[in-house]
């Protein structure tokens, strides 16, 4: 083996570097320059050699000591079992890790469908009270006629020729070899020979699916309701993925949420607010009776303990906060003017001479 460049700095580790961070600087480079993801650019195929070089002297810890204490040159090769063969895990085993490949001697494995996401718009009284309502999802399925095999009925996919149903393929990178999806069958390790007419050998067809959703009391605008194994089948065979169903709910011309509990507005007059009155305000459900205590101020909040919305999760309720407006009117008659000005002359002095004082 050549001379190469200082592997710690091609890592970017210290020399005192432990193997846990080495093997997470390797991981994340290898990641980042790997020709899957950087097809066509040399300058990144070189960087990943390097990278790979490099990772195999600090890998093995014989020749980390050996680069340590003799300067980087190193002869005779990689010892038995390929680089990195030593000290703590092959670039095989990293690499299946980082990048999905079914490695030397597995078969491409079964994969989980794609999630999917749909909205559903719903009142403001749905979402407080919950119910059942109907989404379609556009999605991809298993093809009804070959049944999701891709072979025309009667017949049934062969193992790849090329990568014998591994799935992957070795190509030679200098002293590596790296794993890269099997061109021919792409990964499935499978081929058709004679594909469905109706899929053409995808063993997907895009169908529409209609689901009736249960929407729990309670929910929120932009709230996820997951329905669990009903998203896109999973390729070769492999789990389905879930739907998400969005919620947008529509505002309400009395209540506003607020987290966990829901606010009203209630105007009051200036009299009650004054003397004080027993008024009535509205629930989710009907109405009931508060008392406005004498002297209430202008957006005094009343709360009422589990009037509010229902928790999701089944923990109870939340509050309804009332806060008072005092309504002051735009204009007067002749005889309510006459009223504020003898209430005027009766209640005196300058609420704001505290206020002003202070800047004195």
């Amino acid at each position: 083996m050549a001379a190469v460049k200082d592997p710690y700095k091609t890592l970017g580790v210290d020399k005192k570097a432990s193997d846990d961070e080495i093997k997470k600087a390797y991981r994340k480079l290898a990641r980042q320059y790997h020709p899957d993801t950087n097809q066509g650019d040399k300058a990144a195929e070189e960087r990943f050699k390097e990278v790979q070089s490099a990772y195999a002297i600090l890998s093995d810890p014989a020749k980390r000591k050996e680069y340590d204490s003799g300067g980087g040159i190193f002869g005779g090769g990689f010892p038995p079992g390929g680089a990195g063969g030593g000290g703590f895990g092959g670039f095989g085993d990293i690499l299946s890790d980082l990048f999905g490949g079914a490695g030397p001697g597995r078969t491409a494995r079964p994969e989980r469908g794609r999630d999917l996401e749909t909205d559903v718009h719903i009142s403001f009284e749905q979402a407080m009270e919950g119910g059942q309502v109907s989404v379609t999802v556009p999605l991809a399925a298993p093809c009804p006629t070959c049944r999701g095999t891709g072979a025309k009925p009667g017949t049934m996919p062969t193992v790849c020729s090329r990568c014998h149903g591994r799935g992957v393929e070795a190509e030679s990178q200098g002293l590596f070899s790296i794993s890269q999806p099997c061109r021919q069958c792409h990964g499935t390790g499978t081929e058709i020979s004679d594909p469905c007419s109706t899929c053409r050998g995808s063993g997907q067809t895009r169908q529409v699916k209609r689901y009736a959703v249960n929407i729990p009391a309670g929910v929120r605008d932009g709230s996820r309701v997951r329905l669990s194994g009903k998203g896109e089948a999973g390729p070769r065979g492999g789990p389905p993925g879930d739907v998400y169903v969005v919620t947008h709910v529509a505002e309400s011309p009395i209540f506003k949420r607020r987290g966990e509990n829901l606010e009203v507005d209630v105007p009051i007059t200036i009299p009650e607010a004054i003397r004080g009155a027993t008024i009535e305000v509205p629930t989710l459900s009907a109405t009931k009776r508060i008392r406005v205590p004498p002297g209430t101020q202008h957006g005094t909040v009343q709360r009422l303990r589990g009037e509010g919305p229902p928790k999701l999760g089944d923990r109870g309720r939340g509050d309804m906060h009332y806060r008072l407006q005092i309504d002051v009117p735009n204009s007067l008659s002749k005889e309510q003017a006459e009223v504020v000005d003898e209430l005027a002359t009766v209640i005196n002095g300058n609420p704001r001479e505290r206020l002003l004082s202070q800047r004195r």
